[in-house]
Parts: C-alpha cells; sequence; structure tokens
C-alpha cells in the first residue's frame, strides 16, 4: 500500500508539473471547474428558484425534475450526434450558449411577467403548471436539462482528444476534481447574493458570470 502511494503522488506531480506546459489543457480544466459549478448550481437551485418565483409544491418541483431528466436524455442523444459531426468543442460552446440565454431568460421571468410583459398569474387550483409563467419556466428548464447532458459529455471527449495517450487516466483524475473540488462555490456566491440582496434574482444572476466566464476560457482551448 505504501509503495502504491508513492508511485500514484509521483505521477500525480508529474502530471501537475506538465500543466504549464500544456496551456490549452490548463485553460480547458480551469474552464470545466467553473462551468461545471454553474451547472451545478443551477440544477440545485432551479426547483427552490421556483418554488420562491410560483409558490410550487413538492409535486410540482417533482415534476419539474422528472420532466428535466427526460430532457436530459434525449439532449444527450442529440448531443452525441453533433459531437461526431461537429467535434466536442463547438457542443461545449453550443451548451453555454443556451444555458447563459435560458438563465438570461430566466431572470426576465416571475408570476406575471415574460420578459417584460405582463401575463395573468397562477392562481389556487388552476392545474399543473397552467399559468403561462409557468410554463415558459418549464420549456426553459427542459433546455437547461436538454444542454446539460452534451455539456457534461462532450468534456470528456474533448479531455480524451487532447490528453496525452499515456496518461488519460491521470488527466481524467484531475478532470474529476475540477469538476468536484470547487462545487461549493456556485450555491454559497447564489445563496450569500440573495441573502445580501434579499433577491431571488439577484442570486440567479451570479450563474450568467459562470457561464460566461467558461465560455470565455473554452474559446482560447485548441482542441
Amino acid at each position: 500500500m505504501r509503495e502504491a502511494l508513492r508511485e500514484g503522488l509521483t505521477e500525480l506531480r508529474q502530471t501537475l508539473g506538465e500543466l504549464p506546459k500544456q496551456k490549452s489543457m490548463a485553460i480547458f480544466l480551469l474552464a470545466n471547474m467553473i462551468y461545471t459549478d454553474g451547472l451545478v448550481s443551477l440544477f440545485a437551485f432551479g426547483g427552490i428558484y421556483a418554488a420562491g418565483t410560483f409558490g410550487w409544491n413538492t409535486i410540482q418541483i417533482g415534476t419539474f425534475g422528472i420532466l428535466l431528466a427526460i430532457a436530459g436524455s434525449f439532449g444527450a442523444w442529440i448531443g452525441g450526434k453533433l459531437d461526431d459531426r461537429l467535434g466536442p468543442k463547438r457542443v461545449i460552446a453550443g451548451a453555454l450558449i443556451i444555458l447563459l440565454l435560458s438563465v438570461i431568460w430566466i431572470l426576465t421571468v416571475d408570476r406575471d411577467h415574460v420578459l417584460l410583459m405582463q401575463v395573468a398569474p397562477p392562481v389556487p387550483g388552476g392545474g399543473l403548471f397552467a399559468a403561462t409563467a409557468e410554463k415558459v419556466y418549464l420549456l426553459l428548464g427542459c433546455l437547461i436539462g436538454m444542454a446539460g447532458g452534451p455539456l457534461q459529455a462532450a468534456s470528456r471527449t474533448l479531455l480524451i482528444r487532447m490528453a496525452p495517450k499515456d496518461r488519460i487516466a491521470q488527466y481524467f483524475g484531475l478532470f474529476a476534481l475540477t469538476g468536484k473540488v470547487t462545487s461549493f462555490v456556485g450555491p454559497l456566491l447564489i445563496g450569500f447574493v440573495t441573502w445580501a440582496t434579499a433577491s431571488q434574482k439577484a442570486g440567479m444572476a451570479v450563474l450568467v458570470v459562470f457561464f460566461l466566464a467558461g465560455l470565455m476560457l473554452l474559446r482560447r482551448v485548441r482542441d
């Protein structure tokens, strides 16, 4: 066990030491860390935001989650086809643009407004997702679900294309680490901004920064 640990730590140091020489890989790992934080936070707070905005109960939030999972499966299938045809970097960029635009659109939706246009608000006993604003939010949630699958899958494809063939396992380890080591940052920032401003919209607006930063870093990656 001691020998295995020593060998593993030695290889880890070697891999980390190579990163400065592989700027595209280092930038990609940083981009993945940022946009993965944003995606995790979006999935974590999507239902909470809906509960605060529309007053959704457990059944509505649960149904919303199921529909997102179905949309995610469909999106992952489409993303795989696009990955084969266009390449993983373009798929990641496209998914990030969809996520970015969806979050911006969500910020314009509340109980009685959609894109600054007034609509009829939800009424008690009005049926599942009966109000216009709820339907728009559901549509945006499905778009987010469809973009989330290809984003994660194409990121792994891009890593395989960029990593040295004899160190793919080590780089997958770093990839997994960058996707988890800062996963608390997004929820923490959203919670802090929401608390400081007493506004859920201000808290969700933090996600715009995450996806925009990830997209800008991705542009500097050479695949």
